[in-house]
């Protein structure tokens, strides 16, 4: 029997004065990164519900639109965008602040984005907690809300079950954020790849996913590079490199490294190594059964090779980025 994917709801909130700009980039962002998601064919990974709640008058929001049909869930998260008018204080109505604190008491993790930021601090929830704002708004900031631990140096303060982000451009940050703690760093990776986004995914902490040097102009290692992205760099010997790229062993060897910066087996301990990220971020295979499927026939100089490159050892990094059903929170 197929298993059914759980179902991740993301809202969207539409106050007045928000930038639709980040409301419809959201919207588009979660949907590039459940297209990519949706490639893996993973049970393990949820289906991302985009709805967006529009507030008006001194009224709780109501669901304006909801990506899919059917009975809806508690929300995973809910997103506040920026304004780029800036903070009113008739923007804080009681109604939206009851409703934020009735959701993040409910489990909702709830983000915030420049003006986000301040209409989570109205709300009380931020009391105690660090966060950030814009630098414009640092000053009053602190002077309004004192009991709030203010970092206005960082872009992003993510603090568990409230996060908020200081630019107002950093709502695609924060989505990506999102899609990395229910979809996987490698999946938030992609989104940000196809959209042309910067993203400091939180796999950065244990070695940055490799992005392999393919500008360099030598045809005949490229050619290798691919053959070696195709297969995954699974059973491949530095004979079958060379000839795969028309070339003689050390001819070989010292044009791959001057290319690629990386000696043929550390390039492939890098894409092995990579794959292997992907597996342990959605997949509930063993360790042995994810060594044994990138190429290496023993576990034990899998796992010294994976905790070379990436500083944490296969189980832990599992633990700390392997996909959780939503609900579910992950080590931090």
């Amino acid at each position: 029997m197929t298993q059914q994917r759980a179902v991740a709801e993301l809202g969207v909130l539409i106050y007045p004065g928000a930038q639709l700009a980040a409301v419809h980039g959201l919207t588009d962002l979660f949907a590039v990164a459940q297209r990519i998601a949706a490639e893996h064919g993973s049970a393990q990974l949820p289906r991302l519900r985009v709805s967006h709640w529009q507030t008006e008058n001194d009224e709780a929001p109501l669901r304006v639109f909801d990506s899919e049909a059917g009975p809806a869930g508690k929300l995973v998260a809910l997103l506040i965008p920026p304004s780029l008018a800036g903070f009113d204080e008739e923007q804080a109505s009681q109604g939206l602040m009851d409703w934020l604190r009735a959701q993040h008491a409910g489990g909702t993790v709830l983000g915030g984005v420049c003006v986000g930021s301040i209409l989570l601090a109205e709300s009380g929830l931020l009391d105690g907690r660090s966060a950030t704002t814009h630098w414009t708004s640092a000053k009053s900031f602190a002077a309004r809300y004192p009991k709030i631990k203010l970092n206005a140096d960082k872009p992003i303060v993510d603090d568990g079950d409230l996060i908020t982000t200081a630019g107002l451009m950093a709502w695609s940050e924060l989505g990506l954020r999102l899609v990395d703690r229910l979809l996987g760093p490698s999946i938030a990776t992609r989104t940000a790849q196809f959209l042309v986004i910067e993203h400091s995914d939180s796999a950065s902490q244990c070695g940055s996913n490799f992005a392999p040097i393919l500008g360099h102009g030598d045809a005949a290692i490229l050619k290798v590079q691919h053959w070696l992205q195709s297969s995954g760099a699974v059973d491949v010997s530095l004979g079958a490199m060379a000839e795969r790229a028309g070339l003689e062993e050390r001819t070989f060897l010292r044009r791959f490294r001057a290319a690629t910066g990386l000696k043929p087996t550390e390039y492939c301990q890098h894409l092995r190594v990579g794959k292997a990220r992907e597996m342990l971020e959605f997949t509930n295979g063993t360790i042995d059964h994810i060594a044994w499927t990138v190429g290496y026939q023993d576990p034990s100089a899998f796992r010294a090779t994976f905790k070379k490159i990436t500083g944490l050892a296969p189980s832990d990094y599992r633990a700390r980025f392997g996909v959780s059903p939503p609900g579910v929170s992950r080590p931090q």
